[in-house]
């Protein structure tokens, strides 16, 4: 009977540690079933951004327990760890109550990166997508200015629960007013690029993906709320975004007749064509940092990060942004569930950047930007190509894991 008990407790906190660290229903609830009937007992789960449902199953009468959770951002290598922990558990290397410590104990542990290289990730991967843009040399420096002042905003507002729910109109106000300021003292006109790769880190593009992929699996609870929740970040962006804009452009008008020598810097260099390529090294290693990925698996995240963007690079010039999309997702999936059972590794620690490199959040930021600027046709249409997009990355990783049913018979 305690053997039990501790299964039963071992399941209810590994429910809410793969919640807490951004684990899709789709994959939470398939982990949870397994993990459950490898240790002997049925148990039915229910997941929602906000609470799981937890159903179990002795001497046919039903226990059923909720977990009020927040919602969390993916954490690779606490997900990592807590595969770990789950297959020693199933297998029977230690019992499920060392499991529960375990699990305990990780959650005690301080962050896997320091603060200060969190902020460099965030001036990196900022300064790589300008280089994915291709804007001009100093523009890139500006980008990362811009990331620089959305890490700050975001690490500041993320410390106190009143002003959480305010980082995304916030930094696209300050990080947009100082791109179009910016601009309007140059005369660029790339404000707009500037201001999306400053903020890029806090495009809800992944989250949108992910809410598709619950859908396609049937988890309309999940999805719905998930999809909901990445419209009203779009739109908190998109108020930033118009606010900024009026605000910068009268700064920038104003910075132009007190600076009459910055048009003369070095804005009109154009990147040399290699800084894409090593974009396309530094913006995985930034990927693994803000999603507090292992150290260990920092080389295929790369690798994972790397085909996928030339994967959808190329076979979208041929055969349309959409497909290119498609064939993506569908390699990263496919790869990262063959590396998660030849490495004994979860399929996310890969995953997740490589999707992250996909993902459209620069497409819908465009289509708030329209629909703000009374452009409503335009919006329209960009809002379509967005949902195009994420469906077929939805497709991909659904095609994918269908590839490699078989890869893992653990998948967190």
């Amino acid at each position: 009977m305690a053997d039990s008990l501790a299964a039963r407790r071992f399941i209810l906190q590994l429910a809410r540690a793969l919640h807490q660290h951004g684990t899709p229903a789709h994959r939470l609830e398939a982990a949870l079933s397994s993990a459950a009937n490898q240790l002997g007992f049925k148990a039915e789960f229910f997941s929602t951004p906000t609470s799981i449902m937890v159903g179990i199953w002795e001497n046919e009468e039903q226990h059923v327990h909720l977990l009020r959770v927040e919602p969390g951002e993916p954490n690779l290598g606490q997900l990592s760890r807590l595969g770990a922990i789950t297959r020693r558990v199933v297998e029977g290397e230690i019992a499920p109550s060392e499991g529960l410590a375990l699990i305990d104990a990780m959650d005690r542990e301080p962050p896997t990166y320091s603060l200060w290289l969190v902020v460099l990730a965030f001036v990196l991967a900022s300064a790589a997508v300008a280089c994915f843009l291709r804007v001009r040399a100093g523009e890139v420096a500006i980008a990362s200015g811009l990331g620089l002042l959305t890490a700050a905003v975001a690490l500041t507002t993320s410390r106190w629960e009143s002003t959480r729910h305010i980082t995304e109109p916030l930094a696209a106000f300050a990080v947009t007013t100082m791109a179009f300021a910016v601009d309007g003292m140059t005369r660029s006109s790339n404000g707009f690029l500037t201001s999306l790769a400053g903020l890029v880190i806090l495009m809800p593009g992944l989250t949108f993906t992910v809410a598709l992929t619950e859908l396609s699996t049937r988890h309309l609870a999940s999805g719905t709320a998930r999809l909901a929740g990445a419209l009203v970040t779009f739109l908190g962006l998109g108020f930033g975004l118009a606010l900024g804009a009026k605000t910068g452009t009268v700064l920038g008008h104003i910075l132009r007749e007190q600076l009459p020598w910055a048009t003369t810097f070095v804005w009109t260099t154009p990147l040399p064509w290699w800084t894409e390529w090593v974009a396309l090294l530094v913006a995985p290693l930034a990927f693994t940092v803000l999603l507090s990925g292992p150290p260990r698996d920092a080389g295929y995240i790369v690798i994972a990060c790397a085909a996928a963007y030339l994967t959808s690079k190329f076979a979208g010039a041929t055969f349309g942004e959409e497909l290119g999309a498609f064939l993506g997702a569908l390699l990263v999936s496919a790869g990262s569930n063959i590396f998660a059972r030849l490495k004994r590794r979860v399929a996310m620690v890969t995953q997740v950047p490589g999707l992250l490199i996909l993902v459209p959040g620069s497409v819908g930021f465009r289509s708030v930007q329209s629909l703000l600027g009374q452009e409503v046709e335009t919006g329209i249409q960009t809002a379509f190509k967005v949902a195009i997009i994420g469906i077929s990355l939805a497709a991909g990783l659904l095609a994918g894991n269908v590839v490699t049913r078989s890869a893992n018979r653990i998948r967190v």
